[in-house]
């Protein structure tokens, strides 16, 4: 199958500038240098790491928000090189390809074909083998589980040249320790992944409006059968506006209708915004513009797939709206029988500390198990804010959240993760020490090395 198209890039420098160079994360923080090493082939992973003495990492479009996908002063294997089309079965909706393409580009293979992805994050500008590294999660969790559900088998290259088969039934302990594995067990050099059917690009999309924690329980309750479901929730009112939002549900519409590639993004954030331009009077006037945006309580609408999953996807570069200093994101998952509870407290937390997140996006969590070891969603709630780093405000507050969502028994997500502490992550995720095992003696990462004090063993 031919090469698919390149995506918009995702801020990450040219991989043929000599020595280290900027690589960044979505947040643009921390800010970290590293040696780029393309991988344009299945193979390249270990000529690539021979005689290497500082760690490397398998990166893709930097999508994530925290360090994930940073190694300070180390070597980044940038995957995205690797981005061809191997196999599409259309009987079955088995599409194969190599782990660098991006969720764009299989669905500008797929869509005029009839299929979908099984799940989706909210920005398509995410590498297949990050999706699962990250093992993600989308509006259909309630439903559909992980991405991780979704992906039948891949191939794992270990920097000593070893390679393994990786499904449910074939070393399904690697398959389990990659699923979510933030990309430290190897090279994931292809991926197979059970695409959905569809018939139109639309969705049968209804807005409903919610006043506080209980409207949207009550919503999710009925929303039960319905596959995708996300509100928007207002974090910055207080009083009888607090946790006002929006609930958005929708379904892929059995209407048969034209299926066509999107075409490319035109806008784009063109200046890093000044550090003043988010602040509690900005964001609380976007709130109730949002809020009052649709005029009835209820509105209904066919609408496109691209600005239902990916409404920021239009505007490239949109994390500069959050100035040079960057963005932090706080994304949690609270179990059922503490979730009310947990998330009028944090909310009201954030809403007291007067940092504002312009992003506020709160979910339900379904009870499908996720193949992943270490994988985030968990029954529950899912709450991701997002806000303009202010040093002496933001990380204080970061950490309140984090031991509030410790205490109320849940965990954060390392994809979004900037600031959680070493102490809080090995509370979150108890089973570190067993997926350690597991771990590519070359690779490593920031984010690893900040929450575990592992480094690689060269």
């Amino acid at each position: 199958m031919p090469q698919t198209s390149t995506a918009p890039a995702a801020g990450i420098q040219s991989p043929e500038t000599p020595g280290p160079a900027p690589f960044e994360s979505w947040g643009r923080y921390p800010t970290y240098s590293g040696k780029i090493v393309p991988l344009n082939w299945q193979g390249d992973f270990p000529a690539a790491t021979a005689g290497i003495h500082n760690g490397a990492l398998p990166v893709g479009m930097g999508r994530s928000y925290g360090d994930v996908c940073l190694l300070k002063d180390g070597n980044l294997l940038l995957t995205t090189g690797m981005n061809r089309l191997l196999d599409f079965d259309p009987a079955t909706g088995l599409l194969t390809a190599e782990s660098g393409i991006t969720l764009a580009q299989i669905l500008d293979f797929a869509v005029p074909r009839g299929f979908f992805l099984p799940v989706t994050p909210g920005t398509k500008y995410v590498t297949l083998g990050g999706a699962i590294a990250n093992d993600i999660h989308g509006k259909n969790h309630h439903v559909a589980g992980t991405f991780g559900s979704h992906v039948t088998q891949f191939g794992l290259m270990r920097s000593d040249g070893t390679y393994r088969l990786c499904s449910p039934t074939e070393n399904p302990d690697w398959y389990s320790a990659t699923i979510g594995g933030l990309g430290l067990t190897g090279v994931i050099p292809w991926a197979t992944l059970r695409m959905k059917p569809i018939v139109s690009r639309k969705i049968d999309y209804e807005g409903i409006q919610f006043h506080g924690i209980d409207e949207f329980l009550d919503l999710t309750r009925q929303s039960e059968k319905i596959e995708y479901t996300v509100s928007w929730v207002d974090c910055v009112s207080t009083g009888k506006n607090f946790a006002r939002g929006v609930f958005m549900q929708g379904d892929h519409s059995s209407v048969p209708d034209e299926l066509k590639p999107s075409p490319e993004p035109k806008l784009v954030f063109p200046f890093d915004a000044p550090g003043f331009a988010l602040n509690a009077f900005t964001v609380s006037a976007f709130n109730t513009v949002f809020f009052h945006k649709q005029m009835k309580p209820r509105v209904t609408a066919l609408q496109d797939y691209e600005p239902f999953f990916y409404p920021l996807d239009k505007v490239l570069h949109w994390n500069r709206l959050y100035g040079k200093s960057g963005l932090l994101q706080f994304q949690y998952a609270i179990p059922w029988d503490s979730a009310r509870e947990g998330t009028i407290a944090i909310l009201g937390e954030v809403a007291k500390s007067g940092l504002a997140s312009f992003l506020a996006v709160l979910k339900a969590f379904g009870d499908v198990p996720s193949p992943g070891m270490m994988s985030f969603p968990q029954p529950g709630i899912t709450l991701a804010l997002d806000f303009p780093i202010k040093p002496n405000l933001s990380f204080p507050l970061f950490e309140r959240l984090a031991d509030m969502t410790r205490d109320y028994g849940g965990r954060l997500y390392p994809a979004k993760d900037a600031a959680m502490t070493a102490p809080q992550f090995q509370t979150f995720y108890p089973q570190w020490e067993q997926f350690a095992r597991y771990r590519d003696p070359m690779l490593t990462s920031s984010f690893w090395e900040r929450v575990t004090g592992d480094s690689p063993t060269l």
